[in-house]
This record gives structure tokens, sequence and C-alpha cells, in this order.
């Protein structure tokens, strides 16, 4: 996602100590886009209405590198905070790097549910709800948390001037969904009876948390976008962002109803089933409209000259969940329309990623990230 933005030091601080792994000192919560960025492709991947031979393998073996670099960043995040708790503590308090916590939630849960809708041909279907309830625990709970805490410090911490407002404003907001559309995958695997309606309700109301919050706060994007024109060409990629609470939310009510039968009884079933396609029509078309005026916005900065920058990644995760969000209607509705918007989606995720994770493992190896 977007690069770190940080308090230049001053010529009266003192420079991190060199045995203090001065390069994690600028990795940023933002990284964490990279494992979202790299799990919905292998989970988007495995649930197309339409497969190929050696789909499914691929998919799996992108889910091994999501789940290796989910570990390998949270092992040097907990490094930065150990080493440069200044800077860990100058992340939370500025307004254009604390949003990016959300994405510590979205990475867990993302790599969780691949575990269970791929990971299981790897592992096995005992493994996998094991991990896939360990990070959806932890998941949800970090989600839950950012929700709070992040317009919290907005709201009494952070400098913010309308101007300033974002789509990144929405990464704490979306995270619930995230846990919405993910948490139906461990229903099977509950008793039947209450454990399986307590889950099965309990990701309606984190889809009801975040839907309503996103609410709030598109408008305020809107304005900004109207009122004072296009955002800097850097910024520009994190308009797809807007993109993620309106897939993810399609996703979920379809991921529900398919549950619904199995935990919730008659006649809340069938109208869950409903839900589905009287919300997620609607949502999908106006996501489509959003995805067309940022793909003008972002074809206007790359004739401006907009290079690489983490930002990139926001292509990804967003247009994954608008992926799962049409294939889940194709499923549904039995249209085939809707299985081959799904198909033109995923292509634009895969082109999106390789193009992001070839420049950024370019940066990394030529040192110049983080």
């Amino acid at each position: 996602m977007a690069t770190t933005l940080v308090r230049p030091r001053t010529l009266t601080e003192p420079a991190p100590p060199a045995h203090k792994a001065p390069a994690l000192r600028h990795l940023g919560p933002n990284w964490y886009a990279c494992v979202m960025g790299t799990a919905i492709v292998a989970n988007a991947g495995a649930t197309l209405p339409y497969q190929l031979p050696g789909q499914r393998v691929a998919c799996q073996l992108v889910w091994a590198l999501s789940a290796a670099a989910l570990a390998v960043l949270l092992t040097a995040r907990a490094g930065h905070w150990l080493h440069h708790r200044d800077q860990a503590r100058a992340h939370l308090l500025d307004p254009a790097v604390a949003p990016f916590y959300g994405c510590l939630s979205m990475a867990l849960l993302a790599v969780g549910g691949g575990t269970l809708i791929v990971g299981k041909d790897l592992i096995g279907t005992g493994a996998a709800v094991a991990v896939d309830a360990v990070l959806f625990t932890a998941g949800t709970a970090v989600g839950l948390v950012a929700a709070v805490a992040v317009p919290y410090l907005m709201v009494v911490r952070h400098e913010v001037e309308p101007k300033q407002a974002g789509p990144v404003w929405l990464l704490p907001l979306v995270a619930p969904m995230v846990s919405a559309a993910l948490g139906p995958l461990l229903i099977p695997h509950l008793p039947a009876g209450q454990p399986r309606e307590a889950m099965l309700l309990a990701c309606y109301a984190m889809f009801g948390i975040s839907l309503l919050a996103t609410l709030l706060m598109l408008p305020l994007i809107f304005g900004r976008l109207i009122l004072g024109g296009p955002l800097p060409l850097v910024l520009t990629p994190t308009l797809f962002l807007v993109l993620g609470p309106l897939g993810q939310s399609t996703t979920a009510v379809n991921q529900l109803a398919d549950m619904a039968p199995g935990a919730i009884g008659a006649p809340y079933a069938d109208a869950l089933g409903a839900l589905a396609v009287v919300y997620g029509v609607p949502v999908m078309g106006f996501a489509l409209l959003w995805l067309a005026l940022a793909l003008c916005m972002l074809v206007r900065a790359a004739r401006a000259g907009m290079g690489f920058t983490m930002t990139w990644w926001a292509l990804t995760f967003p247009v994954g969940t608008c992926v799962t969000g049409a294939a889940g209607l194709a499923r549904h509705t039995g249209l085939t329309a809707l299985g081959w918007l799904a198909a033109a989606l995923f292509l634009a995720l895969l082109t999106a990623w390789l193009l992001a994770a070839a420049h950024t493992l370019r940066g990394l190896l030529s040192g110049r990230l983080p």
C-alpha cells in the first residue's frame, strides 16, 4: 500500500544505532498489503467458476508463498517494535500510517481463509482447520481493535484536515468485513446447533459494523475528490481501496447464505439466501462504476509519470474481493455473465499482482525498499 510517511529526523536527533536493525526502522504496517494481495490471488483463483488444468496447484503455490511472506513479515514487524519503538509509536500517531494497522488483520484472515480453501490439499483438513481457527481468531481480534482504536486516534490525537481524507481511511473499517466473509468457512467444522448459529450471526454483526462504518466514511472520501481534485500521483492507486468493502461485503453475504441452511432454521435461511442476491447485485454494480472511475484516474496518473510505489498493492486485494463477490453471485444466480465477469476481474487481479510483486522484489534486492 502507500509508502510509509514519517516525520524527518532533525539535526538534533541521533541516528538509530547501527546494531538495532536499521533496515527494519521504516518497515511499516503497510507491508502487510503484500501478504493480502498474494493470498487473495490464491483464494480467488480457487473459487472461480471456471477452472483450468493446473489452476488449483498454482493456487496452492501462491497460498504457500503468502503464508511464508506472513511469517517473515510478522517476525520483521516484531523486530521493528522491539528495536524501534519510537518509530512504531510515531506510526500510530501519524494519520497517514495508522490506518494501515487494519492490514495486519486482513493479512492474517486472508492467509487463514486460504488455508481452508487450498492449503488443506497440502497439510490436511484437520491441520487446516486448526491453523485457520488461530488466524481467524487473531485477525478478527486485531481487526475489531483497529476499527475502534484508529478512528479514536484520528479524533483525539491526529491533526486531520478535510483535504487529507482518502481511501486509506477505509482500511481499519473493512477488516471486520473480511472476518464476515471468511468466518463462514469455519461454520461446517463447528458442532451443530448454537455454536454454528452463533458464528453465523457474529459474522453478520461484523458485516454490519463494517458496512455502516464504510457508509459514514465514503461521503468524506468522495467529497474530498470532488472539492479537492485528484489525489497526488503516488496515492492514485489507493482509489481502488474503495472496492474492498464493496466486493468483500458481496462475498460475505454469499458465503453466509451458503452456510445459513446448516446453521439457522427457517425462515431465516431462505431470507438470507435471497439477501445474497438482493444486496450483492446492486453493490457489485456500484463496484463496477467505481472501478471504471478508478481506472480512468489511474490512466491519467500513469500518463503524468506515476512511478512504482507500494501503493500499487492497492490494485490487488480490493480487486480480488470483487472476483470472489462476482463468483458468489454467479453461484447463487446461475448467470454465465457473472461467471465471465469474475474471470475477467481475476485476469486483472493477476496482472496487477505480477506487476506489484515484480517491482517490490526488485526494490528489495536493490536495497531501495523498505
